[in-house]
């Protein structure tokens, strides 16, 4: 009785311990982060949110996903010297299966942003190259920090294009976002290891000018 009862819960245990791997490879707590973006675009372009907008936010979520399992397979190796702990290196995600994923999370984000029309899927289409190029190649390069920031304000059109397939009036708020996670990204790059503060400042001095020059536009179109 007592062994059924052992092998009972080893078997129910181990679908479990799949699903908990997958959801840390995932980062899958960091999901509610993620909607904003394509929130945001929609109301650049003063749109309420439609069913092209939900279309957009499942788009992105698919997309982030997908950057996620391929930051991993890309740092497998990485990963296996200095954090052994992590589910490729531990043996508890196999590397292909990470990357079958990522495969299917883009397109699965393409597909969903080719169903919100045209001009999402002609914002989306680059997305995903930059998260593609920025996990493969730029992550630990001085452009690491542009591709991020350049993912992050295409991010923010492609809600405003899913919207109203008129991205155009939100390029100043992905521009502010852009600067803003450059900003984030290199002040982040330098705080352990030192070096000038140029590029932050840079970066912080630039948002601040394309805040208030939103701020104005605002207040003139008002």
């Amino acid at each position: 009785m007592n062994g059924e009862s052992a092998t009972a819960s080893g078997a129910g245990a181990q679908p479990t311990g799949v699903a908990r791997a997958w959801a840390e490879l995932l980062r899958v707590p960091a999901l509610f982060t993620v909607p904003g973006d394509a929130l945001a675009g929609a109301a650049a372009v003063a749109a309420a949110p439609n069913p092209r907008t939900l279309l957009a936010v499942g788009s992105s979520l698919c997309l982030y996903e997908a950057g996620m399992a391929l930051n991993d397979w890309a740092d497998r190796d990485e990963d296996a010297a200095e954090r052994p702990h992590r589910p490729l290196p531990s043996g508890r995600v196999h590397p292909a299966a990470a990357l079958s994923a990522a495969c299917a999370l883009t397109a699965a984000g393409l597909a969903l942003a080719a169903r919100a029309g045209r001009p999402a899927l002609t914002v989306a289409a680059p997305l995903a190259a930059t998260i593609w190029a920025y996990d493969l190649a730029l992550k630990h390069t001085p452009a690491g920090p542009v591709a991020m920031a350049a993912a992050r304000g295409l991010d923010l059109l492609l809600g405003a294009a899913a919207s109203t397939g008129r991205p155009r009036r939100a390029l100043p708020s992905a521009a502010l976002l852009a600067t803003h996670t450059l900003a984030v990204t290199t002040v982040s790059r330098r705080e352990t290891t030192g070096g000038s503060t140029l590029a932050p400042l840079t970066a912080l001095a630039t948002t601040a000018l394309l805040t208030r020059r939103l701020a104005r536009r605002a207040t003139r179109a008002q």
